[in-house]
């Protein structure tokens, strides 16, 4: 695939990649797979939060998004300000430059218009902004493929948001309520589309049959593997007078929890979706001392997915620890913080099966968990049913890519999606 003169088409890919979040990291293996695969002439590179990461993992060369290393640590003594500060003033000349030399860039997946956790302005969405406006003012095409969005009460924070969204030459939302989010915000969503997540497109590990643990029609044996997935979960943006409060009682009910699992003779695992949750694994470890009760080690979305496909059942937090749950087919209760993680049980079948996250009742919790384990094998057959259709539409998504960002190479799609006409 080549551009108009002959050479070939510069793609870049930005965001906090490499940075220790599994989820953020998976969208990324997607997106490359899906260029290797369809334009492999490509010439591809990040900007990017950990760039090394990135090169080592998956072979392109890459730049650190934010010049000033500290960008996303308190900043207290004066010279730490003024640093933040400059980093501000170059962070603007070197993404225009970077932007510059590419003719596409892509935004892969992640909740880039979303403040459900903690966020500063001056942050992330300072830097999506310069992304997109330079873009605007160079002529490259920026797209923000399968994001989310939420509802954001910081003004700073959901204006810088709303401009990037409108700068964009592309848009596409990983769930309705990420449309309905930005268009509440100000944001024209007429000609946008909402496809799945795009780690439903990433190679699913062998899983169990319909007919598997918990079938009516085989013998049952004696109770598998539970896996719980925890965060270092302190509520949204809007919630940091609470954080506390709110992280005390995540912890406290999620501690509750496992205890009785381990209590009733079940094997748990523990894991994560991003570097800050080591913590909580080991407070949890600390709190519930029994041997049943261990944790993995997962650096990828492949190797979450290895150990949820050897579960019974899963019980998670983080939005992309739910995605792997629900791809291999384990039948998931989800600790909600917020709607997207509403819209991906509700859209895989099993809207029944979410708890609260802010307000973790340890008992409630175990009776929808008993529940959900009831219906395992009816759930399996719904989630096998519900991936393919996923699978499907994130085939659509990549279709519409090509046709929006690569109109030279479009010559047999014909599944067409038209590029945004930005206020």
């Amino acid at each position: 695939m080549t551009s108009g003169d002959g050479t070939p088409v510069r793609v870049g890919v930005f965001g906090l990649l490499g940075s220790g979040n599994l989820g953020n990291d998976g969208s990324l293996e997607a997106v490359l797979g899906y260029l290797r695969a369809a334009h492999p002439e490509a010439v591809v590179d990040a900007l990017c939060g950990g760039p090394e990461v990135v090169t080592a993992r998956y072979r392109i060369p890459a730049t650190r998004l934010h010049w000033y290393r500290g960008e996303y640590r308190t900043a207290s003594r004066a010279g730490t300000v003024a640093a933040k500060g400059l980093g501000k003033l170059v962070d603007a000349v070197r993404t225009a430059a970077w932007v510059r030399r590419h003719d596409v860039v892509i935004v892969p997946g992640m909740g880039v218009l979303e403040a459900t956790l903690p966020l500063r302005p001056w942050g992330f969405p300072y830097a999506l902004f310069l992304l997109c406006a330079s873009g605007r003012l160079f002529g490259t095409r920026v797209a923000l493929v399968s994001v989310g969005a939420a509802a954001i009460g910081n003004r700073p924070t959901r204006a810088l948001v709303r401009w990037s969204a409108r700068l964009a030459a592309y848009r596409s939302y990983r769930d309705a309520p990420s449309r309905d989010a930005m268009r509440a915000m100000g944001v024209d969503t007429s000609r946008d589309e909402v496809y799945p997540d795009l780690a439903f497109s990433l190679p699913t590990l062998p899983t169990l049959p319909a007919g598997g643990p918990g079938s009516p029609s085989v013998p049952p044996g004696p109770p598998g593997p539970v896996c719980v997935g925890v965060m270092a979960f302190h509520g949204g943006d809007d919630d940091r007078a609470r954080a506390g409060e709110i992280h005390r009682r995540y912890l406290d009910g999620t501690i509750r929890f496992v205890r009785a699992l381990a209590e009733e003779g079940r094997p748990v695992r523990l894991l994560t979706g991003d570097e800050v949750d080591g913590p909580v694994v080991a407070a949890i470890l600390d709190a519930v001392d029994s041997p049943l009760v261990t944790a993995a080690e997962t650096a990828s979305l492949a190797d979450l997915m290895k150990e949820m496909a050897a579960a019974d059942t899963v019980v998670a937090v983080r939005y992309h620890n739910l995605i792997c749950a629900l791809k291999v087919g384990t039948p998931t209760l989800a600790l909600s913080y917020a709607a997207k993680s509403d819209a991906l049980m509700a859209q895989m079948g099993l809207a029944a099966y979410c708890h609260p996250a802010r307000e973790v009742d340890a008992d409630r919790l175990l009776e929808q968990f008993r529940s959900l384990e009831r219906r395992s094998a009816e759930l399996r057959r719904t989630l096998t049913e519900r991936n393919l259709t996923a699978a499907r539409r994130v085939g659509d998504q990549f279709t519409a890519l090509t046709s929006a960002l690569f109109p030279a190479a479009d010559h047999t799609h014909t599944h067409t999606h038209d590029l945004r006409e930005a206020p």
